[in-house]
Protein backbone atom coordinates (compact mmCIF):
# COMPACT_ATOMS: atom_id res chain seq x y z
CA UNK A 1 0.00 0.00 0.00
CA UNK A 2 0.95 3.55 -0.55
CA UNK A 3 1.84 6.04 1.74
CA UNK A 4 0.20 9.52 2.43
CA UNK A 5 -2.92 7.58 2.81
CA UNK A 6 -6.29 8.35 3.79
CA UNK A 7 -7.63 6.65 6.55
CA UNK A 8 -10.80 6.21 8.49
CA UNK A 9 -10.04 4.92 12.03
CA UNK A 10 -12.89 3.33 13.99
CA UNK A 11 -12.22 4.14 17.86
CA UNK A 12 -9.84 7.57 17.24
CA UNK A 13 -10.96 9.05 21.22
CA UNK A 14 -10.15 5.44 22.86
CA UNK A 15 -6.97 4.99 24.65
CA UNK A 16 -5.27 2.75 21.37
CA UNK A 17 -7.11 5.13 18.80
CA UNK A 18 -4.91 8.19 20.44
CA UNK A 19 -1.93 6.48 20.09
CA UNK A 20 -2.50 5.07 16.43
CA UNK A 21 -4.07 8.65 15.31
CA UNK A 22 -0.41 10.10 16.81
CA UNK A 23 1.26 7.27 14.97
CA UNK A 24 -0.03 7.59 11.77
CA UNK A 25 -0.59 11.09 11.52
CA UNK A 26 3.56 11.00 12.14
CA UNK A 27 4.12 8.42 9.14
CA UNK A 28 2.07 10.87 6.78
CA UNK A 29 -1.11 9.32 6.94
CA UNK A 30 -4.27 11.82 6.85
CA UNK A 31 -6.60 10.39 9.64
CA UNK A 32 -10.06 11.14 10.17
CA UNK A 33 -11.70 10.07 13.30
CA UNK A 34 -15.62 7.84 13.70
CA UNK A 35 -17.35 7.96 16.62
CA UNK A 36 -20.36 9.87 18.73
CA UNK A 37 -18.26 12.20 20.07
CA UNK A 38 -17.62 15.74 18.86
CA UNK A 39 -14.02 15.20 18.39
CA UNK A 40 -14.46 12.80 15.11
CA UNK A 41 -14.55 14.22 11.40
CA UNK A 42 -17.56 11.40 11.28
CA UNK A 43 -19.68 11.16 13.45
CA UNK A 44 -21.85 7.90 13.88
CA UNK A 45 -22.28 4.71 16.13
CA UNK A 46 -21.03 1.61 14.47
CA UNK A 47 -23.89 -0.05 15.62
CA UNK A 48 -26.59 1.57 13.83
CA UNK A 49 -25.69 0.80 10.56
CA UNK A 50 -28.27 2.80 8.48
CA UNK A 51 -26.75 6.24 10.64
CA UNK A 52 -23.10 4.70 9.73
CA UNK A 53 -23.92 4.62 5.84
CA UNK A 54 -25.49 8.25 6.16
CA UNK A 55 -22.01 9.28 7.69
CA UNK A 56 -20.35 8.19 5.11
CA UNK A 57 -21.75 8.90 2.26
CA UNK A 58 -19.95 10.81 -0.36
CA UNK A 59 -16.73 10.29 1.54
CA UNK A 60 -13.33 8.45 0.29
CA UNK A 61 -10.87 6.63 1.92
CA UNK A 62 -7.98 4.21 1.34
CA UNK A 63 -8.12 2.08 4.06
CA UNK A 64 -10.11 1.69 7.67
CA UNK A 65 -9.08 0.57 10.97
CA UNK A 66 -11.15 -0.69 13.25
CA UNK A 67 -10.16 -0.03 16.99
CA UNK A 68 -13.31 0.74 18.60
CA UNK A 69 -14.54 -1.41 22.01
CA UNK A 70 -17.27 -0.20 24.25
CA UNK A 71 -15.27 -0.46 26.97
CA UNK A 72 -15.14 2.35 29.37
CA UNK A 73 -12.87 0.72 32.23
CA UNK A 74 -10.99 -2.54 32.30
CA UNK A 75 -13.87 -5.63 32.24
CA UNK A 76 -13.91 -7.18 36.08
CA UNK A 77 -17.21 -9.59 34.81
CA UNK A 78 -18.46 -11.20 32.19
CA UNK A 79 -21.62 -8.66 31.23
CA UNK A 80 -19.10 -5.98 31.49
CA UNK A 81 -18.01 -7.45 27.81
CA UNK A 82 -21.57 -7.76 26.33
CA UNK A 83 -21.85 -4.46 24.56
CA UNK A 84 -17.90 -5.25 23.06
CA UNK A 85 -18.76 -8.51 21.95
CA UNK A 86 -22.16 -6.96 20.00
CA UNK A 87 -19.50 -4.35 18.49
CA UNK A 88 -17.46 -7.10 17.49
CA UNK A 89 -19.81 -8.67 15.62
CA UNK A 90 -22.37 -5.99 14.31
CA UNK A 91 -19.78 -3.26 14.65
CA UNK A 92 -17.33 -4.92 12.12
CA UNK A 93 -20.25 -5.93 9.91
CA UNK A 94 -21.31 -2.26 9.49
CA UNK A 95 -18.15 -1.13 9.33
CA UNK A 96 -17.21 -3.20 6.47
CA UNK A 97 -20.33 -2.25 4.79
CA UNK A 98 -19.37 1.69 5.33
CA UNK A 99 -15.60 0.39 3.99
CA UNK A 100 -17.38 -0.72 0.60
CA UNK A 101 -19.11 2.56 0.40
CA UNK A 102 -15.82 5.04 0.85
CA UNK A 103 -13.94 2.93 -1.61
CA UNK A 104 -11.60 1.56 0.62
CA UNK A 105 -9.49 -0.88 -0.07
CA UNK A 106 -7.84 -2.31 2.67
CA UNK A 107 -9.50 -2.84 6.19
CA UNK A 108 -7.44 -3.57 9.39
CA UNK A 109 -8.71 -4.83 12.53
CA UNK A 110 -8.18 -4.93 16.17
CA UNK A 111 -8.26 -8.54 17.30
CA UNK A 112 -6.85 -10.23 20.79
CA UNK A 113 -5.06 -12.93 21.40
CA UNK A 114 -7.51 -14.05 24.25
CA UNK A 115 -9.02 -15.90 20.61
CA UNK A 116 -6.59 -18.47 20.71
CA UNK A 117 -8.91 -19.36 24.29
CA UNK A 118 -8.91 -19.18 28.13
CA UNK A 119 -7.12 -20.96 30.29
CA UNK A 120 -3.69 -23.23 30.79
CA UNK A 121 -1.60 -23.35 27.31
CA UNK A 122 1.19 -24.89 29.20
CA UNK A 123 4.66 -23.97 27.98
CA UNK A 124 3.25 -24.24 24.23
CA UNK A 125 4.08 -20.54 22.33
CA UNK A 126 0.82 -19.23 20.22
CA UNK A 127 1.61 -18.51 16.94
CA UNK A 128 -0.83 -17.85 13.65
CA UNK A 129 -0.67 -21.35 12.84
CA UNK A 130 -2.95 -22.14 16.02
CA UNK A 131 -6.28 -22.66 15.78
CA UNK A 132 -8.33 -19.05 16.81
CA UNK A 133 -11.20 -18.75 17.90
CA UNK A 134 -11.85 -22.77 19.70
CA UNK A 135 -14.79 -23.55 21.11
CA UNK A 136 -14.90 -21.87 24.84
CA UNK A 137 -15.16 -23.97 27.85
CA UNK A 138 -17.98 -22.42 29.02
CA UNK A 139 -20.92 -20.66 27.70
CA UNK A 140 -19.77 -17.30 29.26
CA UNK A 141 -16.35 -17.92 27.29
CA UNK A 142 -17.80 -18.82 24.39
CA UNK A 143 -19.74 -15.83 23.94
CA UNK A 144 -16.49 -13.55 24.11
CA UNK A 145 -14.63 -16.10 21.95
CA UNK A 146 -17.35 -16.62 19.48
CA UNK A 147 -17.14 -12.90 18.66
CA UNK A 148 -13.51 -12.86 18.07
CA UNK A 149 -13.71 -16.05 15.83
CA UNK A 150 -16.57 -14.02 14.00
CA UNK A 151 -15.10 -10.84 13.92
CA UNK A 152 -11.72 -12.48 12.13
CA UNK A 153 -13.84 -14.27 9.95
CA UNK A 154 -15.72 -11.02 8.92
CA UNK A 155 -12.42 -8.94 8.20
CA UNK A 156 -11.18 -12.09 6.40
CA UNK A 157 -14.10 -12.69 4.20
CA UNK A 158 -15.21 -9.20 3.06
CA UNK A 159 -15.58 -8.79 -0.87
CA UNK A 160 -13.45 -6.45 -2.30
CA UNK A 161 -11.47 -5.29 0.56
CA UNK A 162 -7.77 -6.62 1.92
CA UNK A 163 -8.63 -7.58 5.53
CA UNK A 164 -5.85 -7.76 8.00
CA UNK A 165 -6.24 -8.78 11.93
CA UNK A 166 -4.22 -8.03 14.98
CA UNK A 167 -4.06 -9.88 17.91
CA UNK A 168 -2.80 -7.76 20.94
CA UNK A 169 -1.78 -8.63 24.07
CA UNK A 170 -3.05 -7.25 27.25
CA UNK A 171 -2.77 -3.20 26.70
CA UNK A 172 -0.47 -1.07 29.32
CA UNK A 173 1.63 2.45 28.81
CA UNK A 174 0.25 5.36 28.59
CA UNK A 175 -3.26 6.22 29.13
CA UNK A 176 -3.74 2.93 30.17
CA UNK A 177 -1.19 2.04 32.97
CA UNK A 178 -2.41 5.56 34.72
CA UNK A 179 -6.39 3.94 35.38
CA UNK A 180 -4.86 1.58 38.26
CA UNK A 181 -2.71 4.05 40.28
CA UNK A 182 -5.40 5.23 41.49
CA UNK A 183 -6.69 1.69 42.84
CA UNK A 184 -3.04 0.62 43.50
CA UNK A 185 -2.57 3.97 45.91
CA UNK A 186 -6.15 3.15 47.70
CA UNK A 187 -5.45 -0.73 47.52
CA UNK A 188 -8.51 -1.37 45.82
CA UNK A 189 -6.63 -4.15 43.50
CA UNK A 190 -5.91 -7.39 44.81
CA UNK A 191 -3.98 -9.40 42.77
CA UNK A 192 -3.77 -13.60 43.27
CA UNK A 193 -0.75 -15.36 42.87
CA UNK A 194 0.42 -16.68 39.61
CA UNK A 195 1.83 -19.25 40.25
CA UNK A 196 3.52 -19.97 37.07
CA UNK A 197 1.06 -18.75 35.15
CA UNK A 198 1.94 -15.92 32.54
CA UNK A 199 0.52 -13.68 30.08
CA UNK A 200 1.10 -11.70 26.94
CA UNK A 201 1.46 -7.69 27.40
CA UNK A 202 1.91 -4.72 24.78
CA UNK A 203 2.67 -1.62 25.37
CA UNK A 204 0.23 1.03 23.23
CA UNK A 205 2.61 3.11 21.41
CA UNK A 206 4.42 -0.29 20.31
CA UNK A 207 0.75 -1.44 19.35
CA UNK A 208 0.35 1.83 17.62
CA UNK A 209 3.37 1.26 15.96
CA UNK A 210 2.25 -2.11 14.40
CA UNK A 211 -1.05 -0.83 13.13
CA UNK A 212 1.33 1.57 10.70
CA UNK A 213 3.12 -1.46 9.60
CA UNK A 214 -0.27 -3.28 9.22
CA UNK A 215 -1.53 -0.19 6.84
CA UNK A 216 1.78 -0.36 5.48
CA UNK A 217 2.86 -3.84 4.61
CA UNK A 218 0.41 -6.07 5.89
CA UNK A 219 -0.64 -9.16 3.84
CA UNK A 220 -4.38 -9.38 2.95
CA UNK A 221 -5.99 -12.09 4.57
CA UNK A 222 -3.53 -12.31 7.16
CA UNK A 223 -3.43 -12.50 11.20
CA UNK A 224 -0.52 -10.80 13.22
CA UNK A 225 -0.12 -11.28 16.51
CA UNK A 226 1.48 -8.17 18.10
CA UNK A 227 3.18 -9.04 21.62
CA UNK A 228 6.29 -8.03 23.29
CA UNK A 229 8.75 -10.77 23.94
CA UNK A 230 8.60 -11.38 27.58
CA UNK A 231 5.56 -12.75 29.53
CA UNK A 232 4.69 -12.18 32.61
CA UNK A 233 1.54 -13.11 35.28
CA UNK A 234 -0.87 -10.52 35.64
CA UNK A 235 0.21 -9.94 39.61
CA UNK A 236 3.73 -9.93 38.82
CA UNK A 237 3.09 -7.05 36.32
CA UNK A 238 0.49 -5.37 38.89
CA UNK A 239 3.26 -5.55 40.99
CA UNK A 240 6.04 -3.81 38.29
CA UNK A 241 3.99 -1.17 38.28
CA UNK A 242 3.51 -0.44 42.12
CA UNK A 243 7.19 -1.12 42.10
CA UNK A 244 7.89 1.71 39.33
CA UNK A 245 5.35 4.32 40.85
CA UNK A 246 6.60 3.76 44.71
CA UNK A 247 3.47 2.61 45.45
CA UNK A 248 1.77 0.49 47.95
CA UNK A 249 2.43 -3.44 46.64
CA UNK A 250 -1.47 -4.86 45.92
CA UNK A 251 -2.87 -7.43 48.27
CA UNK A 252 -2.25 -11.17 47.54
CA UNK A 253 -5.64 -12.63 48.15
CA UNK A 254 -6.48 -16.65 47.01
CA UNK A 255 -7.78 -17.12 43.30
CA UNK A 256 -11.20 -18.29 44.02
CA UNK A 257 -11.60 -15.23 46.33
CA UNK A 258 -12.15 -13.59 42.47
CA UNK A 259 -14.49 -15.65 41.28
CA UNK A 260 -16.82 -12.54 42.00
CA UNK A 261 -14.79 -10.74 38.88
CA UNK A 262 -15.55 -13.89 37.01
CA UNK A 263 -14.26 -12.06 33.77
CA UNK A 264 -10.92 -11.03 35.56
CA UNK A 265 -10.93 -14.72 37.30
CA UNK A 266 -10.93 -16.28 34.00
CA UNK A 267 -7.93 -14.27 32.66
CA UNK A 268 -6.27 -14.37 35.63
CA UNK A 269 -6.46 -18.29 35.37
CA UNK A 270 -4.71 -18.61 32.40
CA UNK A 271 -1.74 -19.24 30.68
CA UNK A 272 -0.55 -18.07 27.35
CA UNK A 273 3.04 -17.44 25.47
CA UNK A 274 2.57 -16.19 22.02
CA UNK A 275 5.22 -15.39 19.65
CA UNK A 276 5.34 -12.19 17.38
CA UNK A 277 7.90 -13.35 14.84
CA UNK A 278 5.26 -13.38 11.61
CA UNK A 279 5.11 -9.74 12.32
CA UNK A 280 8.84 -8.93 13.07
CA UNK A 281 9.19 -10.70 9.81
CA UNK A 282 6.40 -9.60 7.54
CA UNK A 283 5.92 -6.06 8.89
CA UNK A 284 9.01 -5.14 9.87
CA UNK A 285 7.74 -4.48 13.15
CA UNK A 286 9.46 -4.85 16.24
CA UNK A 287 8.46 -3.56 19.89
CA UNK A 288 10.07 -0.81 21.47
CA UNK A 289 10.16 -2.53 24.47
CA UNK A 290 10.75 -5.89 24.86
CA UNK A 291 9.23 -6.19 28.34
CA UNK A 292 6.50 -4.37 30.28
CA UNK A 293 9.37 -4.17 32.87
CA UNK A 294 11.40 -1.46 30.24
CA UNK A 295 8.17 0.08 28.82
CA UNK A 296 7.14 0.45 32.89
CA UNK A 297 10.46 2.06 33.31
CA UNK A 298 9.98 4.12 30.25
CA UNK A 299 6.38 5.47 31.31
CA UNK A 300 7.56 6.80 34.65
CA UNK A 301 10.21 8.36 33.34
CA UNK A 302 8.12 10.36 30.83
CA UNK A 303 5.41 10.56 34.09
CA UNK A 304 8.11 12.58 36.05
CA UNK A 305 9.48 15.01 33.65
CA UNK A 306 6.22 15.80 33.04
CA UNK A 307 5.37 16.16 36.43
CA UNK A 308 8.54 18.33 36.59
CA UNK A 309 7.59 20.20 33.72
CA UNK A 310 3.92 21.17 35.22
CA UNK A 311 5.83 22.33 38.58
CA UNK A 312 8.29 24.44 36.62
CA UNK A 313 5.04 25.82 34.58
CA UNK A 314 3.32 26.49 37.92
CA UNK A 315 6.45 28.35 39.58
CA UNK A 316 6.91 30.51 36.79
CA UNK A 317 3.08 31.92 36.64
CA UNK A 318 3.24 32.43 40.73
Amino acid sequence: MTTNQSILLAGASGVLGRHITRALTDAGHQVTGLGRGPANGVRADLTDRDALLRAVDGQHFDTVVLAATALRKAPLRHRDMHATNALRIDGTAHLIEAARATGARRLVAESMVFGYGYGDHGDHVLTEDDAFGPQGATAKLEQHIAAMRIKEQLTFEATGLEGIALRFGLFYGPGGTDAILPMLRKRQLPVADDQGRVLPWIDLVDAASAVVAAVEHGRPGQAYNIVDRTPLGFAAHVRAVAEQFGLPKPTTVPLWLMKPMSYAHAMMRTTMRVSAAKAERELGWTPVHPSSHDGLAALRATTAAAARSANMGRTERS
